[in-house]
């Protein structure tokens, strides 16, 4: 499965799980793409403070704040697939709401959601990974990862180029990404991944009738304890004409977690 870690630092779209073994052909320069976001070092565990902001269609704003912990699984490590547990902070109609995703790496891997004012945990199902995660415009795929086998890669480019608002130029190559059920809301992403440090930095989410209806770019990228972090991330969907804001605050790598 995708790798959570890496979903809320890259966000999302390739991320896959160290429990997971993707096989892919080595003359597929999409599956190659693929492994090397795969396995983009991202550190053991992580401590992070985030804010996340909503827009509405009039541009009002909604702010929440919240606080998510990782660990990386794999051989070799504490747990044997990847862990997540998100938390909401503020405001009051939102605290105590929780988002688990627990990765097997020989069994389905689970995406739990706690609501406080129902109090009790809802599973979250297969069919529902691609609808709004806590009513942004990220999705529960977004936060808790994609699961690599369930697309097919193509690379599109090896000579795109990545210009963030700062006016600065990046090699990036351009992806492709497909599911292959046909039932999915967005079955194609189209991505851009820099070349020097395999991060999403752009990608255009497209629905079924494989129109464009949502589009995430990083705002800010850095190196955080020798990490490339992406600081500031921004989905907006076209049809809804809404779009959220996701800042991580504060960041610690390699914390010393346990199970």
């Amino acid at each position: 499965m995708s790798r959570p870690v890496n979903c809320f630092l890259i966000l999302l779209f390739l991320n896959t799980g160290a429990g997971n073994v993707f096989s892919f052909s080595q003359g597929n320069r999409g599956d190659w793409l693929a492994h090397q976001i795969e396995n983009r070092e991202t550190g053991k565990d992580a401590r992070m403070s985030l804010r996340m902001r909503l827009f509405d269609r009039q541009e009002r704003a909604r702010e929440r704040a919240l606080t998510m912990i990782s660990m990386r699984g794999g051989a070799g490590r504490p747990v044997p697939g990847d862990r997540t547990l998100i938390r909401f902070e503020h405001p009051a109609d939102i605290k105590g709401t929780a988002f688990l995703v627990w990765e097997s790496p020989s069994a389905d891997d689970e995406r739990f959601l706690y609501l406080p004012s129902l109090g009790r945990v809802r599973r979250i199902a297969g069919s529902e990974t691609q609808e709004s995660f806590v009513g942004s415009d990220f999705t529960y795929e977004d936060i808790g990862g994609r699961e690599l086998e369930e697309y097919t890669y193509a690379m599109l480019s090896e000579d795109a180029v990545w210009k963030p608002a700062d006016g600065s130029t990046h090699p990036a190559y351009r992806l492709e990404s497909r599911r292959k059920s046909t039932s999915a809301r967005f079955p194609r992403i189209v991505s851009l991944v820099r070349k020097d440090s395999f991060v999403v930095v752009h990608a255009e989410i497209f629905d079924r009738r494989d129109e464009l209806q949502k589009t995430f770019d990083v705002l800010r990228l850095d190196k955080i304890d020798g990490y490339w972090t992406a600081l500031e991330m921004r989905m907006v969907d076209a049809r809804e004409r809404t779009r959220t804001d996701l800042v991580i605050e504060k960041v610690d790598y390699d914390v010393g977690l346990k199970p």
